[in-house]
């Protein structure tokens, strides 16, 4: 056997393994810190942007979540194997853009504002 397969075999599963715990531990600590938000939100009247802040989390959490279904492509052994993962990947890949595309708007939302704001100051100042 040589090193690359005794690499693949050995170690690469070990090393999806750590990717899936991170992705969890990231998707767990950004449920939690959401809760927190939305906590200091509604009884401490803080101005937290929770939806942004919580979608961040989950999306990085599934980008970690793919990195190791990436990885679990070279340890496929039949065609049914990758039609299982191929179906995997391809709902993660919906699940982050659809949380890309919810965080998108917000930003520009906030941009439109903080023009309308200098425009309007602007206009004050003449």
């Amino acid at each position: 056997m040589n090193v690359l397969h005794i690499f693949i075999e050995k170690i690469l599963p070990y090393m999806v393994y750590i990717l899936e715990i991170i992705g969890i531990f990231v998707v767990f600590w950004s449920g939690i810190s959401g809760f927190w938000q939305y906590f200091q939100n509604t009884f401490m009247k803080k101005k937290f942007d929770l939806q942004t802040n919580l979608a961040k989390g989950l999306a990085m959490g599934l980008e970690f979540k793919m990195a190791a279904e990436i990885l679990r492509t070279v340890l496929i052994q039949s065609l049914d194997e990758l039609y299982m993962l191929a179906a995997v990947i391809l709902l993660r890949a919906v699940l982050s853009l659809l949380i890309h595309y919810e965080i998108r708007p917000k930003k520009g939302k906030k941009a439109g504002a903080k023009k309308e704001t200098t425009d309007s100051a602007a206009e004050d100042e003449d």
